[in-house]
């Protein structure tokens, strides 16, 4: 774990706030069976367990200060969706204790509870209880409810006629209204597609300017260090680090970086992969280096000029979108990225469509492949509205030894005896 400063600025932050969320010891174990049968046994004859524990989360022990918003890494089957049940009450711990401080509520698995055979306005009234809302305040808060989802008169008919997109919408808005003290948000920061997707994350925004302690777990680790005050790297079930997002992101990279093996390199037709919806689309990427385009571009190091022109949609009655590059290292770990925010105002036509470009001269890579990606963000730069990833390949062209990954402006000198 990070130690030192980063648990003596914990320990200041501690004495500050009062707590929303205390967890010591924290472990939740399943057990392993041979065969159904044995299960089934265990549990008629109520014999005690016999099969080897596997520990999902073990151990873990952290605070979280009220009005803060914390930061949940790593891979998959790290113990994330674990940990954030644990603490929303939907799984008992088997060792440890995990305590919130207020009332909570989690955008885990929107709309698990609804029944399709009841109408949206009928699943409200059920589920609303189970977040803490009595009838009297789903009532007052019904149209808002409604109104929020963007659903209409949709509300009266069986959930089971929605689409996946309105199911969710109501889920997420009847989810939200609860006025929590803590939230929880496994894996998304908003929900839904195009207009929807900017109301929820404006909302969760919101709520965090509000005071809200939020409990953000995501894959996309740009969003969790733009976002959080702190993070967690869970790995294995167990707590690997917990500090500032940029200490422990580093941490994190550089883990990452040593489990990754080189991608193939890119095809030579490959269309543009979107992966995260919104209001603003990525419509075409070119990519050109001394003057040529192109998906496979030779570099020569500290000479060539690299150019990428980003093309794209927007809702003009919203602010123009954030305009962003990256050039990747082999498995995906960003090697750096310009994003055009201070040096430039993003222009649009009144249908909201422009494009954007940014210049690399003299490019400082050195020997190896790249990759180029682009996306598209919100204005505050957390919300990514669309990306498109791997888009070109860089082979760079260094015939010198010497290894790294680029070339730093330096200045040697040199002198008779000793130097100073």
């Amino acid at each position: 774990m990070i130690e030192g400063e980063l648990e003596r600025t914990a320990s200041a932050l501690a004495e500050e706030k009062p707590l929303a969320i205390s967890v010591q010891g924290l472990g939740k174990a399943y057990r392993t069976h041979a065969s159904p049968l044995d299960r089934l046994k265990e549990a008629l004859l109520r014999r005690p367990p016999t099969g080897d524990p596997f520990w999902a989360l073990r151990d873990v022990s952290f605070e979280v200060q009220r009005g803060e918003a914390l930061g949940v890494i790593g891979r998959n089957g790290a113990g994330k969706s674990t940990l954030l049940q644990l603490l929303c009450g939907t799984l008992a711990p088997t060792e440890g204790s995990a305590q919130v401080h207020g009332r909570i509520a989690a955008l885990l698995e929107l709309g698990a509870g609804f029944n399709p055979n009841f109408t949206g306005r009928d699943n409200v009234l059920l589920n609303g209880p189970l977040l803490g809302l009595t009838r009297e305040q789903l009532q007052e808060r019904m149209e808002a409810i409604i109104a929020f989802s963007g659903i209409g008169d949709f509300i009266d008919q069986p959930v089971k006629t929605y689409s996946s997109g309105m199911f969710v919408r109501l889920a997420f808005s009847l989810a939200t209204s609860v006025e929590p003290d803590v939230l929880v948000v496994d894996e998304a920061l908003s929900v839904g597609d195009g207009e929807f997707a900017r109301k929820s994350f404006d909302r969760i925004l919101a709520m965090k300017e509000r005071g809200v302690t939020i409990l953000f777990c995501s894959h996309v680790l740009y969003q969790v260090e733009a976002f959080c005050n702190r993070v967690i790297w869970l790995h294995g079930g167990r707590l690997q680090a917990i500090g500032e997002p940029h200490v422990v992101m580093r941490q994190y990279d550089l883990y990452l970086a040593d489990q990754v093996q080189q991608p193939a390199a890119a095809e030579e037709s490959r269309e543009l992969l979107t992966t995260t919806p919104g209001h603003a689309r990525i419509r075409k990427v070119h990519v050109g280096a001394d003057g040529q385009l192109g998906q496979r571009l030779t570099i020569r190091p500290g000479e060539s000029t690299l150019r990428i022109d980003i093309e794209f949609d927007s809702d003009p009655s919203l602010p123009p979108p954030l305009a962003g590059v990256t050039i990747d290292l082999p498995g995906g770990m960003a090697l750096t990225c310009a994003v055009a925010r201070a040096d430039v105002d993003v222009q649009r036509d009144a249908r909201g469509s422009g494009s954007v470009t940014v210049e690399f001269p003299r490019l400082a890579l050195r020997k190896g492949h790249y990759t180029v990606g682009a996306y598209l963000g919100h204005e505050t730069g957390i919300h990514i509205y669309d990306t498109a990833l791997a888009v070109a390949t860089l082979y760079v062209d260094d015939r010198l030894p010497e290894p790294g990954y680029v070339t730093l402006p330096h200045r040697w000198t040199s002198r008779g005896g000793p130097g100073r």
